[in-house]
């Protein structure tokens, strides 16, 4: 078979699965971004002669085990990371234009990749669509800022790398996907957790406008919290002088000489994430937002419902301490109107409420804030959604907690969304069979029309339409009022205090107003849980 071409030269075409879906694994987007290239913006890649091989993914991002769901050693790991994969029906040399899902992994910007088997798109490319997922750099060697990187930027900006690889991949997209029968002018972005904000984030960048014509969005959003918020480029090349001192090196070219280990073991905790570097974002997402300058395009978005089991309070060195301290100690002089919302009391109910406060803060209250700010400041339509399926994880899968108090948990509808079941060991039941078909079902049919609904589905009513509904997403879905509303409404006034303007225009016009005083100026987060439950946020 004559091999296909795309920009830089000929890729060998794999062999057709059953249902007739090719994978081109290991496609170069951009250069290797070694030695000089450490820390720049990603650049062309350089053509190749001959015909390259297109069976194996090409190596994730440099990083180690952190969640361990996540196994990074599965195509190994290296700084020479910029790669990604195509799944397509089309047969070569067709003529087809399919919508095509570009699809950024979870992993809390620190690891992940796109060759995970829980994100294999053969499944639904067999549906009608082309499914591309993606690798970019990750944690200090994605998103450090250093007062030199920025002073030899042309757009005196850095930090964040690993997004500019994402817009790159998106460009490779345009000028190349017709190759392999998709159609640059139906693009979807889509991601989970770390994926699910960065869609946000190119939602909100100048940099990825027309690169995309829908967004989906899945437990995650680069929307600020009472605890948390993106860190300005000032305060990211501060600690970037840190790190530089930490590693060692006393210039950025001894830097960019640094062993790449070395890099990755000086990166604080959880690592480097996106930040307002003034050139990817100009502003926050939400400042963006607020001003309409977003790209308005059709948005599906939500979270699954116990985000707060990987995200409770009580955890780490907090599990031992009383769980009204620690409310007081991360919300201030907001504590009593939170412990109204979140309340204490019983054993039981203290970590009822940790899980759902913890929760909140970390996942669903930064989605919520996505949705209802393109409901308020776009045109497009948007579908919001609960994921309510609690998979039957085998014994262990937690660590030493009982299976069966994780609920809904984090990243628990990835596999069910791409029909991937097969992907994890846990005990399948004929209502997970019906859910991944009914959640393929709405994810393809989005990425087709920008509209979940379609033929054999229940049907799933626009979030502009009358009281606002949310689509429960579980063995029998519905559509239903919101739920906890107040309590994302007094976080959303919260935030508003904390953070200025924007958040206020947004509240001022759309959210309404909570019984809230002065909040503290705080910046404390939550930590996520190590367990097996995929807490890539």
């Amino acid at each position: 078979m004559n091999p296909l071409s795309v920009e830089s030269g000929a890729l060998a075409v794999p062999a057709a699965d059953w249902n007739r879906v090719r994978a081109y694994k290991g496609i170069p987007y951009a250069a290797p971004p070694l030695g000089p290239l450490r820390w720049r913006p990603p650049q062309p890649v350089a053509p190749w002669s001959g015909v390259r091989r297109s069976d194996a993914f090409g190596p994730n991002s440099l990083q180690g085990v952190v969640f361990g769901d996540i196994d990074p050693t599965l195509a190994g790991v290296s700084e020479d990371c910029l790669y990604l994969n195509v799944w397509t029906p089309a047969a070569p040399g067709s003529s087809d234009r399919l919508p095509v899902m570009f699809w950024i992994h979870g992993g809390g910007f620190v690891v992940g990749s796109g060759s995970e088997p829980r994100y294999d798109g053969a499944r639904l490319a067999s549906k009608g669509i082309v499914v591309v997922t993606v690798n970019h750099r990750l944690n200090a060697l994605g998103f450090l800022a250093h007062p030199e990187l920025t002073a030899e930027s042309a757009h005196h900006a850095s930090g964040n790398y690993g997004m500019l690889d994402l817009v790159a991949a998106l460009r490779w997209v345009q000028r190349n996907i017709v190759a392999f029968g998709g159609d640059p002018n139906a693009v979807t972005i889509a991601g989970e957790s770390a994926g699910s904000e960065a869609v946000s984030a190119l939602m909100a960048s100048p940099l990825a406008k027309g690169l995309f014509v829908r967004a989906i969005g899945e437990s995650g959003a680069m929307f600020a919290t009472p605890s948390r918020a993106p860190a300005s480029l000032k305060k990211a090349e501060h600690d970037g002088l840190a790190f530089m001192r930490k590693v060692g090196a006393k210039t950025l070219a001894e830097l960019r000489a640094a062993p790449a280990d070395a890099i990755l073991a000086a990166a604080p905790g959880l690592g480097y994430r996106p930040i307002v570097d003034g050139y990817f974002l100009p502003k926050t997402p939400a400042e963006i937002f607020a001003a309409r300058e977003q790209s308005d395009v059709p948005l599906m978005a939500g979270w699954n419902k116990d985000e707060g089991f990987n995200f409770t309070l009580l955890q780490g060195d907090r599990v031992k301490r009383p769980y009204p301290d620690l409310v007081r100690e991360i919300l201030g002089d907001q504590a009593e109107a939170a412990l109204r919302l979140y309340p204490p009391g019983s054993p039981k109910l203290d970590a009822e409420s940790a899980r759902a406060l913890g929760g909140d803060l970390t996942i669903i209250h930064p989605t919520w804030s996505w949705i209802e700010a393109q409901k308020a400041r776009g045109t497009r339509e948007v579908f919001r959604f609960r994921f309510d399926r609690c998979p039957l994880t085998p014994k262990g899968w937690f660590g030493d907690s009982d299976p069966r108090e994780a609920g809904a948990f984090h990243a628990g509808e990835i596999v069910y969304v791409f029909d991937n079941l097969d992907a994890v060991p846990w005990i399948i039941e004929d209502a997970d069979r019906a859910l991944a078909k009914l959640a393929s079902g709405y994810w393809v049919n989005f990425v087709k029309t920008g509209d979940p609904n379609g033929d054999g589905l229940p049907p799933w009513p626009s979030f502009r339409s009358e009281h606002a509904p949310i689509m429960l997403l579980d063995a029998t879905s519905a559509a239903v009022p919101e739920q906890n509303r107040e309590r994302h409404v007094f976080l959303a006034e919260a935030t508003a205090r904390l953070r200025g303007r924007a958040y206020r225009s947004w509240l001022g016009a759309h959210a309404g107003r909570c019984k809230s005083d002065r909040w503290r100026n705080g910046e404390i987060g939550c930590d996520s849980r190590r367990t097996r439950a995929a807490p890539d946020a």
